[in-house]
């Protein structure tokens, strides 16, 4: 089916009409969810292959960014479906999210991305148990899509709503791995370190059971993922900036001649970060490391006419970053795994694709490290409906009244 309105009459950024314009697309958003067809004729306790029931079934939507996300999740663990309409072709020409045109997309994509997310699923409309939606932190026109979306849904069809944490999602997608906990009961023991790092995020957080979760660490400017763009733009490696430096390294590069000192963080706090408990002692920089960059590539010939000159070691350069990055983080992590006694850790988020990530956290910590199945690193709907399984058994609700919160903590 056609999206029933205009895109160009959706203005996410026109805030002053804001209620208005929200009100009108749940309508809209209404309008489609009732009209939408039954693609299956499974009960409401039956599972998508007819064996066994299920506690859950949720369609879960994600537009927090740059990816247009919906699936349906039973029991907090079984993916039924998970589909992306990914808009990375569209922002590699600005290299980075171009905010704007994200929300727009977001809203062309989201009525047919729902839809073959239920039919993938073979999920019938009253075989749901609820609609989850990220309602931040991310972009503010951006989330506004995914949860008007997630509103008009749950009117039209009498679902129950619930709102998850972008963050919160990137920890549950960890459940989704079915068989990676079968000796720990199917989860993973408590309490447990969970190091969430992104093209928006480098959190330490301390997760002590279902909901529990403390901030023990946090980068004090760029996210991880943020400084591996800007560093690979600055080498002309294109975007996503982590992949490219990834893909370069592999294939050549000294990650030894060239070391860039860890910045010292402790009691440096910028913005509106919050300081946490420990005074700085789990958190994370890469602000001055960029620049360190920027500075040994006019060392080393710097530009002319706009374009890096030959003798700049593009590869060198890129692998002795990422180097200084994937120790930050295994060091940083290590220390908060023996300070709280974690039983194991968590990895998620765009980063955690990394493979000399993986491979040094595996090598060098003590206890077990989950990675997910690299589908799942980047942002998807099936880790928002995986949390949202959790705090729907534990009776979590939200209304209509709702809103996006783009500046959304996990943890206190």
């Amino acid at each position: 089916m056609d999206f029933p309105f205009r895109v160009d009459s959706f203005n996410p950024r026109g805030l002053e009409d804001r209620a208005g314009l929200c009100a009108k697309f749940i309508w809209e958003i209404y309008k489609s969810a009732t009209n939408m067809p039954n693609l299956s004729t499974l009960s409401k306790n039956d599972s998508a292959d007819g064996s066994t029931r299920y506690q859950s079934r949720i369609l879960a939507i994600e537009t927090s960014c740059d990816e247009t996300a919906a699936a349906v999740i039973d029991d907090g663990k079984f993916i039924r479906s998970n589909i992306v309409a990914s808009q990375i072709d569209m922002h590699q020409q600005y290299g980075g999210v171009f905010p704007e045109m994200a929300s727009r997309a977001h809203v062309e994509a989201i009525v047919p991305t729902v839809q073959q997310a239920m039919a993938v699923a073979g999920a019938s409309w009253e075989s749901l148990s609820a609609v989850a939606v990220t309602r931040g932190p991310g972009l503010p026109g951006s989330l506004v899509v995914g949860v008007n979306a997630a509103k008009g849904i749950s009117l039209a069809r009498g679902l129950p709503l619930i709102g998850v944490n972008h963050l919160e999602g990137h920890i549950y997608s960890h459940w989704l791995t079915q068989d990676l906990w079968a000796q720990s009961g199917g989860q993973p023991p408590f309490p447990l370190i969970a190091l969430i790092v992104s093209g928006g995020h480098t959190e330490l957080i301390l997760m002590r059971g279902h909901g529990q979760y403390e901030l023990v660490g946090h980068t004090v400017d760029d996210a991880a993922g943020e400084a591996f763009d800007k560093v690979a733009r600055s080498l002309g490696l294109g975007y996503p900036g982590g992949s490219a430096i990834e893909k370069l390294v592999q294939e050549s590069g000294d990650p030894q001649r060239f070391k860039f000192s860890r910045p010292k963080v402790s009691g440096i706090m910028r913005g509106d970060r919050k300081a946490t408990h420990y005074g700085g002692a789990y958190d994370f920089s890469f602000s001055g490391t960029k620049t360190a960059v920027l500075n040994l590539i006019q060392e080393q010939g710097g530009r002319k006419d706009g374009q890096l000159l030959p003798q700049v070691p593009v590869d060198d350069i890129a692998a002795g970053f990422q180097e200084s990055v994937v120790e930050w983080l295994t060091q940083t992590t290590a220390r908060a795994v023996e300070a709280f006694g974690a039983k194991t850790v968590l990895v998620g988020g765009g980063v955690s694709a990394n493979k000399a990530l993986r491979e040094r956290m595996q090598r060098r910590l003590t206890v077990p490290v989950s990675f997910p199945p690299l589908a799942l690193c980047t942002d998807n709907a099936a880790m928002i409906g995986a949390a949202a399984h959790f705090a729907f058994v534990r009776g979590l609700r939200d209304t209509l009244e709702m809103d996006v919160a783009p500046d959304l903590k996990l943890g206190n």
